[in-house]
């Protein structure tokens, strides 16, 4: 049986790694490959790494530093931002990196899933979508460019669609609850898996091993991935590389 992962994601912005809350408000917390570094040592099971500048500068991936992680990393390596076109997709998976994350583009180029899914294989496709409740609503629309711009595109509508194309793992970011620590929205999240066929993970809102547990119990995700709780420790939010080990990860995410 598969267990499902637990990721962390770290968010590049100018070649340093920061956090976020509710996309916004992005603190400075260190050096991307020092935290790939940590996170060998204490054996993470994946990494997420995406570059939030480059689709919103228009700018074509950073292959200097995607080397640079993809050398250092040794767990799976999934890289997001600024992929437009299957060039760079090419160029990032002969670089080392195992996936390729795809966000925007999907809207402005939405075969560019089917093209990169039959060079690679959609094992090395994900599509992450970043979702916002709808005011009045109990609806989500999918959002892009840092959640700067509203699609205003249901995002079930968007799972089924990209699912069609061909993509192998969908991860879903929830912007209110980014850096929040708040908890996971499970009603949310329980009410969108039914609609999703491919392997799934969350992200946002993340406040414990036990809040990741109950998520993986109750909504049957292949991954939770998280940021401020594996970068930040205590209430003062001090800046503390952490992730759990075989024998936490038993007791609170698979023991459950």
């Amino acid at each position: 049986m598969l267990r499902s992962r637990v990721t962390p994601c770290l968010l590049v912005q100018d070649g340093g790694l920061v956090k976020t809350v509710k996309f916004k408000d992005s603190k400075y917390v260190g050096d991307p490959i020092n935290a790939v570094r940590i996170f060998n040592e204490k054996e993470a099971d994946e990494l997420i790494v995406l570059d939030i500048d480059a689709s919103v500068n228009n700018a074509e991936p950073d292959y200097k530093m995607i080397e640079h992680l993809a050398k250092e990393c040794r767990m799976p390596l999934c890289y997001g931002g600024g992929i437009k076109t299957l060039a760079h997709a090419e160029k990032i998976i002969a670089l080392g990196v195992e996936k390729v994350a795809l966000s925007s583009v999907v809207f402005d180029q939405p075969s560019l899933i089917v093209e990169i899914t039959n060079k690679i294989g959609r094992q090395s496709v994900v599509v992450v979508l970043d979702v916002k409740k709808k005011t009045l609503s109990s609806n989500y629309n999918v959002w892009t460019l840092n959640g700067s711009h509203n699609t205003k595109k249901n995002v079930v509508d968007v799972i089924q669609q990209v699912q069609n194309l061909g993509v192998g793992e969908i991860v879903l970011n929830f912007i209110d609850f980014d850096g929040t620590e708040a908890g996971y929205p499970i009603k949310v999240i329980q009410k969108l898996k039914s609609a999703i066929e491919v392997p799934l993970t969350i992200m946002g809102g993340a406040k414990s091993l036990e809040d990741m547990g109950g998520a993986v119990e109750q909504c049957g995700l292949m991954g939770v991935a998280a940021g401020s709780l594996f970068v930040f420790k205590g209430k003062y939010r001090a800046v503390l590389i952490n992730y759990p080990d075989r024998q936490q990860k038993e007791e609170f995410i698979y023991g459950k």
